[in-house]
């Protein structure tokens, strides 16, 4: 396959970190074996760790082995591409050694600098680089990756903002939400947008109510003191990722594929949001802990950051009005998956009363996010036999067929950054819009200073979060396929 972008240098600051070794080194190899990558493309690791070009070579193949790379011609040229910095981020030689190391590569021109470092970094980098003269796009580009959080609230977003604007366009700032780059969360644009049997149905006028959930079986492991001080579940997830998968779902036809056409329709969708009423915000949210999360090392004694989040939300628009959305995620929980449950509302004449088929079972949309990669519909059908009997039948398809490669969130996105295609990377007032949902509940938490509560570890989380559906047989989904009962799921009276 012969390489489709032009010349460039990657620099990964926080090169020795978990998100470089995991996810941004094996997408890299992947692109450069795929062929995307042009032959003078460079990619440097930037760290305090001391380490010498050679050495740091050995421990990216070690990684890449451990990733299930083979010791071949293309891992061996991979490694070829590799450099090493070593050096302070607070120290203005280090930027000087780094202007020298671009200034003598083949693709000078256009540089990328990933952030894989702590937020509260973001800005010194920036502003290191910048007096190094190394922002200024003269003969070629300069592009910068922002990972999430962007800001750990409103105001500190807004700051944010502010000071990388100071030296940067916002043409140059790619804030990359892997969670979007899911080959599942693109595929919802394909189902609403290529298939018109949904179109006449995506609205206030035939869906009941729609379920967004991101459920993890594993706790804060490796990250404890962070998470308590800087995320919870709220910030972690809602407020980027499950607010993105809502946008898509709940946005109007865009214009064009193009970067800002797409970005438009989700901007409208998060300006729309009704700002939930914390006034009684126990029918709009619950939060919650997994038992035991106090006694994790690096949590803070009496902590109540949350590791569940349940939120109501509506977008007060023409298609939407009154259409509530429910958003969960949580850690410690029975199954890892993640999901988007729509149910539809019920027939308006129930024809089948005084029969034994008057029981009624919800149709559902189910789209499998991870680890399932499906679509499946939910239908009523007729049980054979002389009486009018119905179950629950499941018409289920995989999005993927056997044997197909599915390429990881951060290969589309870094070929995206390369590409200079900006419409899978959050705009700024894309950003500014989520933090406005969650920043009221989180104030309103914050003021409360009754304790989050608590959940089993392997259960579904708190039994309070069913109460924000506020009618009677009206419950979280938990799995795909007929709650996961059967394919086929007989009626109860039969």
């Amino acid at each position: 396959m012969s390489c489709t972008t032009e010349s460039h240098a990657y620099v990964i600051f926080g090169a020795n970190g978990n998100l470089a070794k995991i996810k941004l080194l094996p997408a890299l190899y992947q692109l450069h074996c795929l062929g995307y990558l042009a032959p003078d493309v460079k990619i440097l690791g930037c760290g305090r760790t001391a380490h010498a070009r050679d050495d740091w070579r050995d421990e990216v193949r070690k990684t890449l082995a451990e990733a299930g790379a083979d010791a071949t011609d293309c891992l061996n040229g991979f490694l070829q591409r590799l450099d090493y910095l070593a050096g302070s981020l607070n120290d203005a030689t280090f930027y000087q050694a780094l202007g020298n190391w671009i200034g003598a590569g083949e693709c000078a021109r256009n540089v990328i600098f990933y952030l894989s470092v702590s937020p509260e970094l973001y800005v010194p980098v920036t502003v290191g680089l910048a007096d190094a003269g190394l922002l200024a796009e003269t003969n070629g580009w300069r592009r910068m990756v922002v990972e999430k959080p962007f800001g750990h609230d409103l105001q500190s977003a807004r700051d944010l903002q502010h000071a990388l604007n100071t030296h940067l366009g916002e043409e140059q700032i790619y804030r990359i939400d892997h969670y979007v780059g899911k080959e599942s969360v693109q595929n919802l644009l394909v189902l609403r947008f290529a298939n018109m049997i949904l179109e006449p149905l995506w609205n206030r006028h035939y869906i009941d109510h729609v379920q967004i959930t991101h459920a993890e079986t594993v706790g804060v492991e490796g990250r404890a003191s962070y998470y308590d001080g800087h995320g919870g579940a709220t910030r972690d997830m809602i407020q980027s990722h499950l607010l993105q998968v809502l946008a898509l779902l709940a946005m109007e036809p865009p214009v064009s594929l193009e970067a800002e056409s797409l970005r438009d329709e989700k901007v409208k969708v998060l300006r729309s949001i009704r700002p939930v009423d914390t006034a009684q915000l126990t029918g709009h949210a619950v939060r919650a802990q997994y038992a035991g999360y106090q006694q994790e090392p690096g949590i803070a004694p009496g902590s109540h950051t949350e590791t569940y989040a349940a939120l109501k939300l509506y977008v007060d628009n023409w298609r939407w009005r009154d259409v509530p959305f429910y958003l969960r995620t949580g850690k410690r929980l029975k199954e890892r998956r993640s999901m988007v449950a729509v149910r539809f509302r019920e027939p308006p004449m129930q024809l089948f009363q005084g029969t034994s088929a008057a029981t009624v079972h919800p149709n559902w949309l189910l789209i499998g996010i991870q680890p399932d990669d499906v679509v499946q519909m939910e239908i009523s059908a007729k049980v054979p036999g002389t009486e009018t009997r119905t179950r629950q039948i499941v018409m289920d398809a995989s999005v993927g067929n056997p044997g197909e490669r599915k390429a990881d969130a951060y290969e589309d996105l870094l070929l995206d950054v390369i590409e200079g295609n900006r419409s899978l990377f959050l705009r700024y007032d894309e950003v500014k819009a989520a933090w406005n949902v969650v920043d009221p509940v989180m104030r309103a938490w914050a003021d409360d200073e009754h304790p989050p509560l608590q959940y089993p570890v392997g259960s579904w989380g708190p039994k309070a979060a069913n109460q924000i559906f506020g009618q009677a047989g009206q419950e979280w989904r938990q799995s795909m396929g007929c709650n996961g009962k059967a394919d086929f799921l007989p009626n109860a009276a039969g």
